[in-house]
């Protein structure tokens, strides 16, 4: 056997061939690798996967080059690979491009652990070596393995199977849809139909059957992949079926560290009145600063409050949510603590990024979490501050799906259901029916000033709103979220500190006497607005405000006595419901999309299916392929209309099709019967001449059926019941 036949065999095509082969394995190894942007952004990968790639297509051209290299080629992918993330992923660890015991404690924690680290950050994650590492680390496997299968395996499509399981984990963390999806497929079926293209055999016999067998092979892939693509980018762009998040593995991830137990800020608010002078943090700030909050209180058992502590470790960013639709400009400031107390460090609802400390994130709170007490904290915070104006604010409806669990009240006292009707006028939960249980509190309640009391459990709060009426802002915050969610409206308290007024250089100091708790309501497209029933935060920031607090204080002076108020009107597509009694409209946009793709589907996999079966029915050899090239003349003449019944002789068929075909169908049948004889019957001598004699038969039987009308042809090949063997 020559030389370029015992690499075919092998899989791998000799010269410039040979190269372009390699070469679209090694791309299907890293274009997978670059599907983690999302996650990583493009710098941070680009590099260290370029050099990757880099590093495999040398080993292999110097394997070319020098034969007696190729059986150290997976050694040397993998040492130079290796080389390559020292140099590029981990030079921070060497010293000066050596590697050091820092550079093998990084690769060990990039293979074991950086998988589970980054799927705990927030995305765009750091790209630190503790959470990049096994991206690059993927893709080197994939390089070392697809390039070993694809010049040991006789198949060079098994090369691309590491590529694709490298994809499938790309995936896994964050799922294309819409365009994105379709470029990436459209990518991967380009470099699978390259190399099938330049591994076909040379000419050698069965040259030119094995080219169509690959040909085949790259419409069975490239069809599907595209065809996905398209309807499943269109559907998934166009109509958010679940209304939830695409799948990923964060949703598993646990937090990077369990919150260790400390006193929940809100406890501690009567603790520090007490203690007024006492410095906390202070501030510079590019515009002025309403409030800081410290944490977000969502959970409530009737006796305390717990934030939700669902914290990532903080990425480069932080992009708005989806849910705020309205305007938003970034603001920042420079924080610093001198003497920390407490894990949290002051924060903003939408936070931007933090630079200066790595602390945990939990986003929808905008809390920020920092276990080590060590030493003061410097940090620059950004955030982005809603711009809306009071009178659009004051009309916009809440957020019902903001809080899963607000329904949570515990054991609700008698007589406070009572409160809560007569805070909200009895009217429908809206932003406008918030302001009026904060106007109700604000009327009709009192901030203690001398003796100051605690708790926010039931037992507290039923005496605050019954009795005392007299509380501090923990009391107030406190009940107004139970009072909101009682009628419906989402709400939390959050615990944080009052801006006071800036010294003479700018600089804001913040001190103990400043704390205060308010409550937060969810407003649809602006996110979480805070109220202050207690007007403990009035005055603040030397009488200026800016953003979401001058717009909610616009529409406090807006709101209509509460005889006045009246219910928000429904959408107009709720009200045609309610007065249909349906739940809501038909979706006629998801039936259409169903349809559509089902009817590309027939089109484009009923003839695939039937390509499919006569490759597979082809490849058999011996009398089995014989009686299988008998199979596919006979389904052919099926599908073009001539009857066929259980029993019928390949003469019997070819009696029967003689008036309705051309008369090459005729005379192929005939030599399939010749050639069905000897198959069958001559004690199997010259097997192989016969079955290629049948398949050549089979081929007059097409040609002869491919000049009929093209009509007849369509109709034929999308005829689905042809796939169906024939029944009595």
């Amino acid at each position: 056997m020559t030389e370029t036949a015992t690499q075919w065999e092998s899989g791998a095509p000799a010269g410039s061939s040979g190269r372009v082969a390699h070469g679209c394995v090694l791309l299907a190894a890293a274009v997978p690798g670059m599907l983690f942007v999302p996650v990583f952004g493009l710098p941070a990968l680009a590099l260290p996967i370029g050099v990757l790639v880099l590093a495999g297509y040398l080993v292999v051209e110097l394997a070319i080059r020098v034969p007696a290299v190729a059986p150290w080629r997976p050694l040397l992918i993998l040492l130079l690979g290796l080389v390559g993330l020292v140099e590029t992923a981990l030079w921070s660890t060497t010293s000066t491009g050596v590697p050091t015991a820092a550079t093998w404690q990084a690769l060990s924690t990039g293979l074991t652990e950086s998988w589970q680290r980054t799927l705990q950050s927030t995305w765009p994650a750091q790209p630190d070596p503790e959470l990049l590492l096994f991206v690059p680390l993927a893709v080197l496997a994939a390089v070392l393995v697809g390039v070993e299968l694809l010049n040991r395996v006789r198949w060079p499509l098994v090369a691309m199977v590491p590529g694709l399981l490298v994809l499938g984990l790309s995936q896994a963390y964050v799922a294309l849809s819409g365009l994105g999806a379709l470029l990436a497929g459209l990518v991967f079926a380009v470099l699978v139909a390259v190399l099938l293209a330049v591994t076909r055999p040379s000419a050698r016999g069965a040259g030119s059957d094995r080219l169509g067998r690959r040909t085949l092979i790259t419409l069975v892939l490239v069809a599907p992949t595209l065809l996905l693509a398209v309807v499943g980018g269109v559907a998934l762009g166009a109509l958010d079926v679940t209304g939830k998040d695409p799948y990923s593995l964060r949703r598993f991830a646990p937090p990077p560290i369990p919150p260790a137990r400390v006193a929940s800020p809100l406890d501690e608010v009567p603790a520090r009145l007490s203690d007024p002078d006492v410095e906390v943090f202070r501030y510079t700030s590019d515009q002025p600063v309403d409030r800081w909050r410290m944490v977000a209180l969502e959970q409530f058992d009737g006796a305390a409050w717990q934030p939700t502590n669902e914290y990532r470790r903080m990425g480069t960013e932080l992009r708005p949510p989806p849910s705020v639709t309205v305007g938003l400009e970034q603001r920042s400031a420079h924080v610093t603590m001198e003497r920390r107390t407490d894990p949290w460090l002051p924060s903003q609802q939408l936070l931007a990024g933090v630079r200066g400390a790595k602390p945990n994130v939990d986003e929808a709170a905008g809390t920020l979490w920092l276990s080590d007490r060590t030493g003061p904290t410097t940090y620059d915070l950004s955030w982005w501050e809603p711009t809306i104006d009071g009178v659009t604010l004051g009309g916009t409806g809440i957020d019902s799906t903001a809080i899963d669990g607000s329904g949570d009240l515990g054991a609700v006292p008698p007589g406070v259901r009572d409160v809560a009707i007569a805070a909200s006028g009895d009217k429908r939960p809206s932003f406008q029916t918030a302001l009026a249980i904060n106007e109700y509190l604000s009327t009709n309640y009192h901030v203690a000033r001398d003796k100051l009391p605690t708790g926010n459990g039931w037992q507290q709060l039923s005496r605050f709103l019954l009795k005392t009426k007299v509380g501090t802002s923990e009391q107030f915050a406190a009940a107004y979220v139970l009072l909101a969610r009682i009628i419906g409206i989402p709400a939390r308290v959050a615990v944080g500190f009052r801006s006071p007024k800036p010294d003479a250089d700018g600089t804001v100091v913040v001190h103990n006497s400043d704390v205060f708790a308010w409550p937060e309501v969810a407003v649809a497209g602006v996110g979480w607005v805070p109220l202050d029933p207690s007007g403990a935060a009035s005055g603040t920031s030397g009488g200026e405000t800016s953003g979401l607090a001058e717009a909610t204080a616009q529409a406090r002076e807006n709101l209509p006595p509460p005889e006045e108020l009246e219910d928000p009107k429904l959408p107009e597509d709720e009200q045609e419901a309610a007065a249909s009694g349906t739940g809501g409209s038909f979706p006629w946009l998801l039936v259409a999309i169903v349809v559509a793709g089902l009817a590309v589907l027939g089109v484009v996999g009923i003839p695939l299916t039937k390509a499919v079966r006569g490759w597979l029915r082809r490849r058999t050899l011996g009398p089995r392929g014989v009686v299988n090239a008998w199979a596919e003349a006979r389904d052919r003449l099926r599908s073009a209309g001539v009857p066929f019944t259980v029993g019928m002789t390949v003469r019997d068929l070819a009696t029967t099709a003689g008036p309705l075909v051309d008369g090459s169908v005729v005379s192929g049948l005939q030599q399939l019967a010749l050639s069905l004889d000897r198959a069958l019957w001559s004690g199997g001598t010259h097997l192989r001449a016969t079955n290629a004699e049948a398949w050549n038969a089979v081929r007059m039987v097409r040609r002869g059926l491919a000049k009929r009308p093209l009509l007849a042809r369509l109709r034929g090949a999308l005829n689905p019941w042809t796939l169906l063997s024939p029944r009595a």
